[in-house]
């Protein structure tokens, strides 16, 4: 069976990663792109590396466009999905790629984006702990994200920064090894995450050969997204000191996150508990033991790969995560989220290869 596509704002980004992505897939027929300045233009001049979609051209992004498609991919600024997807009528899947349905607190939103908060949809990043279980966090009433994608027909993909940092800490949150009230992650991240609209602090002038941080001192929009995420895995109150720099590299987050040891926690113990949570997973895996990723190792690809360390002297548990921010921390989330919802094998049209060099 083929599904037919739309992806909205297909001439940012995010969106020529949806579309690279989903050209691939075997069951999904990309049938309407669309844009909002470049509406009427050829794909390809928006996208020029996308040849293989060159018969496609940018239509006006409305309600009237996006029905009658099995599944609607957005790929918008935060604020402009909510207001659409609320008028369409004849989709069986939307999945939103922008923030507007990631948070379940009206309080949040006012704080960290503002203007209308709408409901909160299934959250896209199947390999995220839900609720604490046994010494694993998985059984004994733990699950996986995964459990409530089956089936749904509103799907809210990650922000990239948030589902490397919610990975990154949930195994020990939920296996009760970790304190969740003394978080800290510093991410060195790309500026593709920023979005493809000009902005002198994203020049290549203003990038290369430096290292910029931004939102510091608590201001991140992914930080309640990554509180949420957390206590769904089990953290009470958890408090993160978050603190992201933009790099000279076009894509990828390198995430380093700790956390306070929970006292008489061996080394052995925290490493059990993230091998039991990734142990069995394609996309999320667990380098073995003193070995640490690269972004460069997953850059086109759907996977976050991750490295532990215990810092004996300093009581504190160490992550280390990279992933592509365009892939596995948008449009791979989003597609492998996609691909549960409608009941089709989670790794369809998705690969764990990368491009190197």
């Amino acid at each position: 069976m083929s599904y037919s596509v739309a992806v909205a704002g297909a001439s940012g980004y995010a969106g020529g990663e949806l579309l690279r992505l989903l050209a691939a897939h075997p069951e999904f027929e990309i049938r309407t792109v669309t844009g909002h300045s470049s509406a009427g233009q050829p794909l390809v001049a928006a996208q020029p590396h996308l040849r293989g979609l060159g018969h496609l051209t940018l239509q006006e992004t409305t309600p009237e466009v996006l029905d009658g498609h099995d599944a609607v991919f957005f790929a918008l600024p935060h604020g402009a999905s909510g207001a659409l997807t609320a008028e369409l009528r004849d989709v069986r899947l939307a999945v939103d790629c922008g923030a507007d349905h990631r948070l379940a607190s009206a309080a949040d939103w006012a704080a960290f984006y503002g203007g209308e908060h709408h409901e909160p949809w299934s959250y896209g990043v199947p390999e995220l702990l839900v609720g604490a279980g046994s010494a694993a966090g998985v059984g004994a009433g733990g699950r996986k994200q995964r459990e409530e994608l089956v089936g749904a027909t509103r799907i809210a993909a990650p922000g990239c920064n948030a589902s490397t940092v919610a990975l990154s800490l949930a195994p020990g949150v939920a296996a009760g090894v970790i304190e969740s009230d003394d978080l800290v992650s510093v991410l060195a991240v790309g500026p593709s995450g920023a979005g493809k609209a000009a902005k002198t602090h994203l020049l290549g002038a203003e990038l290369m050969g430096s290292a910029n941080p931004y939102a510091v001192g608590g201001g991140h929009r992914h930080i309640p997204e990554i509180q949420q995420a957390l206590r769904g895995a089990g953290a009470a109150d958890p408090r993160i000191s978050f603190t992201p720099v933009l790099v000279p590299m076009s894509r990828g987050i390198l995430a380093t996150s700790s956390a306070r040891l929970v006292p008489g926690t061996s080394a052995a113990e925290v490493r059990a508990a993230w091998e039991a949570a990734y142990g069995e997973e394609r996309f999320v895996q667990l380098l073995p033991e003193g070995t640490f990723p690269r972004t460069a190792d997953t850059l086109g690809a759907n996977t976050c790969l991750m490295g532990l360390a215990v810092d004996e002297a300093a009581g504190r548990v160490v992550v280390v995560a990279a992933l592509d921010n365009l892939a596995k921390g948008t449009a791979g989330a989003a597609i492998q989220s996609a691909n549960i919802a409608l009941g089709l094998p989670e790794s369809t049209g998705l690969t764990t290869n990368g491009v190197a060099p």
